[in-house]
């Protein structure tokens, strides 16, 4: 089988494929016609007759078959092919492809196979299985059946790591092969940040437990840590330390010297950041569940103090914001995040892309609503980077 057939083809079963014929929502016959100009541009091309002769004779094989009708004009560049869809069976065989119908029935059998398996599975196959009854694509599907059962297998026990693991090991465990996940991760990472309730697709696998280094916590300014029985002052210390995951299970105390625990989104602030009553603890953007059990082990030795945030003044950070709080349980209150410093600071703001106006819309009903309605009304963000620490 030529290219040329093989094209010719696939683009007209893939036009049956999206129509309403196919769906059984048409009540008239639909022509399936492509001019052969359009598919193959160099055809009209007098100087190109190689291409001009060799796709007539593919379109003249193909007629042969009895897979289309040739519709011919005056103008031998004109010409255009009607797919024959009596012959469809014929088709599928000859370009050794899959029909649609079948292959909606098999990715409906996988959608109701994962289900239930949690909530973000049940939003996602739920959603992917009415856009299957629609005719419309499956989201984040390419093709590959065994590729997207590989991400949705990932995606069901993701949830069950509960202790921080590398992407390597996660993957052997669940395919005896480590390089599995490399491949569908950013799929994966898609469904449960556009199905889920993270606030950032890029670090949600982290937030998961699943990372691709050692995760550490970086922590500095005024109180005390006691690891194994041995206690270090942190405030006597001119930079930060990094406490790693696997230190974690041996701190017996962590105690705030001053009032107050500040959690910062970024690195540049967290390395400016100074104030001799406050414990600072660098969130690396979005929390793990290294980090949140690092500042509830500080929580439980310190539930006095007062616990606060400090973030982009964007969607991003007051989602952040607000998965701190639901995910460690206290009560942590927004720093510098209000309409007074995006006015002091407006030469610094950025314009609003649509997805932030999206996300900002959502947070009209919190407590953020008149920080958000000034930001939309007045088309701005600001990265805390721009402020003074």
């Amino acid at each position: 089988m030529m290219n040329y057939e093989k094209k010719i083809l696939d683009h007209l079963v893939d036009k049956y494929e999206r129509s309403k014929s196919f769906s059984g929502e048409n009540k008239t016959n639909q022509n399936f016609t492509e001019q052969l100009k359009k598919l193959f541009p160099k055809y009209k091309d007098p100087a190109e007759y190689d291409v001009f002769r060799s796709v007539n004779e593919s379109v003249s094989e193909l007629e042969k078959l009895g897979f289309v009708t040739v519709r011919y004009t005056k103008n031998a560049f004109e010409r255009s092919v009607i797919l024959n869809t009596d012959s469809l069976g014929d088709i599928y065989k000859y370009l050794k492809r899959k029909p649609k119908a079948e292959l909606n029935n098999t990715l409906l059998a996988l959608m109701e196979k994962y289900l239930n398996e949690n909530e973000v599975l049940n939003r996602y196959c739920s959603a992917q299985t009415e856009r299957i009854r629609s005719n419309r694509s499956v989201e984040r599907f390419d093709g590959d059946v065994d590729e997207l059962e590989k991400t949705l297998r990932a995606i069901k026990e993701i949830f069950n790591v509960t202790e921080e693991t590398y992407e390597r090991d996660f993957s052997i465990r669940l395919y005896s092969d480590s390089k599995v996940f490399e491949r569908i991760k950013k799929k994966a990472a898609w469904i449960l940040f556009r199905y889920g309730d993270f606030p950032d697709e890029e670090t949600v696998l982290e937030d998961l437990n699943i990372v691709k280094n050692p995760g550490h916590v970086y922590i500095k300014g005024n109180g005390s840590i006691v690891i194994s029985g041995q206690k270090l002052d942190l405030s006597a210390l001119k930079g930060d330390i990094a406490i790693s995951s696997d230190l974690l299970k041996s701190i017996d105390e962590i105690r705030i010297g001053g009032n107050r625990l500040i959690t910062i989104e970024n690195l540049t602030t967290f390395n400016r950041f100074s104030d001799p009553q406050t414990l600072a603890v660098y969130l690396g953007g979005y929390h793990n569940s290294h980090r949140r059990n690092f500042i509830k082990k500080i929580f439980k030795c310190n539930p006095e103090a007062e616990y606060l945030h400090f973030g982009d003044i964007d969607a991003g950070g007051f989602y952040i914001l607000l998965h701190l709080r639901a995910r460690t349980g206290i009560d942590f209150k927004p720093f510098r995040m209000d309409t007074s410093t995006l006015e002091l600071y407006k030469s610094y703001s950025r314009p609003l892309t649509e997805n932030d106006r999206k996300r900002l819309t959502d947070l009209l009903d919190t407590e953020f609503r008149d920080t958000v309605q000034y930001m939309l009304d007045n088309n701005c963000k600001l990265e805390q980077e721009a402020l003074d620490t």
